[in-house]
């Protein structure tokens, strides 16, 4: 299967044999995410998760931004997150079931972020909704949803606190930092950095090595993760036994023996 071209150009997809690219392309704004955008990423999303020959997507940003939220000029306009003034009754309310937060949670298949510059707000929640964040020394990340009076609107009240502890989330947040690459790296916000220039180049070497690996057993224990957060270890341990036993009957698990036993490199397929 092909994954088919994006319906709007704000959203670029590419496919580079078993990794899925998806760009946010509005450069001149900072790839802040317009409405079109937001249908555009989830069913994109969906699509490479659904897709057996996409092993892995990378998330990325044309121009010198990775994402500089929602699209403000849109807020005003009525369009994303526009209220009535006066009133607690939004103009327009989120669907949430196909939201790119809600639908990037639940994706199988492994992102991730190709950093490429600052990310903030919205853009900032989509990093952390990524499995892994590889940084150009250029990105930074901004929490500053409090200079705006709104919250993180995209799940970063709970990610964060989840990825780098209370303290340190509280601290980003209530002061409405902005940190560079070397903190994010510091405060395990990002895996690496690396030169601007390298970043797609070392994103899609990762892609590539996750590629290839058996994408049973990467989805499944990226599965296992995501639940094991809001499980107990025993029901965690269970569901694994459960997982693991469909996966002895696999021709992967075959497949994955014999080249160990040949000494070679293994050919899954998925099956």
């Amino acid at each position: 299967m092909a994954l088919t071209p994006s319906a709007v150009e704000e959203l670029l997809v590419e496919q580079k044999d078993r990794v899925a690219i998806i760009t946010l392309n509005r450069p001149e704004r900072l790839n802040a995410i317009s409405g079109s955008m937001l249908n555009e990423l989830a069913a994109k999303m969906v699509e490479a998760n659904k897709d057996p020959d996409i092993r892995c997507i990378i998330l990325t940003g044309a121009g010198r931004g990775f994402c500089s939220g929602l699209d403000l000029v849109d807020v005003n306009n009525g369009g994303i997150g526009s209220g009535n003034r006066g009133s607690n009754r939004p103009r327009q309310l989120f669907d949430l079931r196909d939201a790119p937060i809600t639908v990037m949670w639940s994706l199988d298949t492994p992102v991730i972020c190709a950093l490429n510059g600052a990310a903030a707000g919205y853009g900032m929640d989509i990093t952390l909704l990524c499995d892994i964040r590889i940084a150009a020394k250029s990105a930074k990340m901004a929490a500053v949803t409090a200079k705006r009076n709104v919250v993180p609107e995209s799940g970063g009240t709970w990610l964060l606190p989840k990825l780098i502890g209370w303290a340190k989330a509280a601290e980003l947040y209530y002061r409405a930092r902005t940190v560079d690459a070397e903190e994010c790296l510091e405060l395990g916000l990002v895996n690496t950095i690396v030169p601007d220039d390298e970043l797609m180049e070392t994103a899609l070497q990762w892609a590539e090595e996750i590629a290839d690996n058996a994408p049973l057993a990467v989805q499944t224990t990226k599965r296992m993760m995501r639940m094991g957060m809001e499980e107990s270890y025993d029901t965690t341990v269970d569901h694994l036994m459960v997982h693991l036993s469909g996966l002895f009957q696999s021709d992967d698990f075959q497949e994955g023996v014999k080249a160990f036993l040949e000494r070679r490199k293994p050919e899954f397929t998925g099956h």
